[in-house]
């Protein structure tokens, strides 16, 4: 499977660095590789990139679509584009709130602000973008329940919002209205964010989490909260990492699955409904690629562009035609060229090699795009685009950004 560059093939010879990748790729590069590369803000910046606009639908109570006062918490059944700007990057929903990156670096936040979840050092609640502070140099944002993780280009942790178990990493349990660095390390990767707690990878390949640990969803082998970042074991071969409400799921770079934490609903994949504070691999297979935690379930792209979930399917979130829970992974239909999913509080949303968007599973809201607030247990096409490019299910709503 190969990925091109959005604005076309590379035409530069560039050398990865990190733990993952050790040689020249020149040209096309294959999926994974890319998507490490990037996570290291080492992706090339194309010198004529196309424009990028930002979309938005489902609930919004709390003015998180973005779409200012004449649109302010109107729910939305179907895309919209948020303003008329076209240098977004990346997105991040939490509960009731987004965030956003620019191309040219800046960061970006609006929706519900009760805990400073917004980074703009108060409260307010605001229903269209807002700039967090002025610098240019935000790369990996990731939102929670209501609190943010963010990496910078220079390779800093910096968090912020409600911090009720240390979710902030902190050492603490005050709550932040505007960003501030995690410790003094400049080695962090890839960062995910869940509810009240967090897990982390730097570019060792080591593993880190803290936060909130009831259901031993932080992997320490015990049940303990952590105020600040604790390493899971002493293995330096992690790669994706992805948190869920009560459940902790990631990757190794030899392509194997693992998971930890709370299995009432079968989340963990391991085939039963154990509950387990340390990782555990899911089967033996080792094409697995992205992963994303949810509220009781959990899915995951693999190398040959499939998508396969597991867990609760109580509103048709696994994408089988039915409502039936599964404790072990099943396929999502028999396509194999799924690019990214990204996963809400019971919904779905995937966009193809093709750049067609698909959605599937809740959509009291209207969180799937597709016109209505009907439920769909299999996925099914978002208008007729074919140039989606980055998309985020948040707590039941959607952000999306294409061409």
């Amino acid at each position: 499977m190969s990925f091109r560059y959005v604005a076309g093939v590379l035409g530069q010879t560039v050398t990865p660095s990190g733990p993952y990748l050790n040689s020249t790729a020149p040209g096309i590069w294959s999926l994974a590789g890319q998507a490490n590369f990037k996570a290291q803000g080492l992706w090339p910046t194309a010198g004529n990139a196309p424009p990028v606009y930002l979309w938005s639908w489902g609930r919004n109570d709390y003015g998180q679509l973005g779409l200012g006062v004449s649109g302010a918490y109107a729910d939305r059944s179907s895309p919209v584009q948020v303003g008329a700007l076209t240098t977004w990057s990346t997105v991040t929903g939490g509960d009731d709130f987004s965030m956003a990156t620019k191309t040219d670096g800046t960061l970006w936040s609006w929706g519900l602000n009760t805990y400073g979840q917004l980074g703009l050092i108060n409260t307010t609640s605001y229903s269209s973008p807002k700039q967090v502070g002025l610098l240019t140099n935000w790369r990996t944002i990731k939102s929670g329940r209501a609190f943010t993780l963010t990496i910078k280009t220079n390779g800093t942790l910096w968090s912020w919002g409600r911090n009720s178990y240390g979710n902030l990493g902190q050492n603490n349990l005050v709550d932040l209205s505007s960003p501030k660095q995690v410790g003094a390390l400049t080695t962090w990767l890839k960062v995910s964010a869940g509810s009240y707690f967090s897990i982390a990878t730097r570019t060792n390949g080591t593993l880190w989490s803290w936060g909130f640990n009831f259901f031993g969803q932080l992997g320490q082998n015990n049940t303990t909260n952590y105020s600040s970042p604790k390493q899971i074991g002493a293995l330096a071969t992690w790669s994706n990492v992805s948190a869920g409400v009560y459940f902790s799921l990631a990757t190794k770079t030899d392509g194997t699955l693992w998971s930890w934490g709370l299995n009432n609903a079968g989340e963990l994949g391991l085939g039963n409904t154990t509950t387990y504070s340390s990782p555990k691999q899911v089967g033996v297979l080792t094409n697995w690629l992205d992963v994303n935690a949810n509220d009781a379930w959990g899915n995951s792209t693999k190398t040959d562009g499939t998508i396969w979930a597991w867990g609760s399917n109580t509103q048709g979130q696994l994408g089988q035609g039915n409502v039936t829970n599964r404790s072990s992974p099943v396929q999502v239909g028999a396509l194999s060229n799924w690019r990214n999913i990204s996963s809400g509080q019971n919904s779905n949303v995937a966009t193809k090699t093709d750049g067609t968007l698909w959605a599937w599973g809740q959509n009291n809201y209207g969180q799937l795009g597709l016109g209505n607030i009907t439920n769909y247990s299999s996925p099914k096409q978002v208008g007729s685009l074919t140039t989606w490019l980055n998309v985020e299910a948040a707590h039941d709503f959607t952000l999306a950004t294409a061409n």
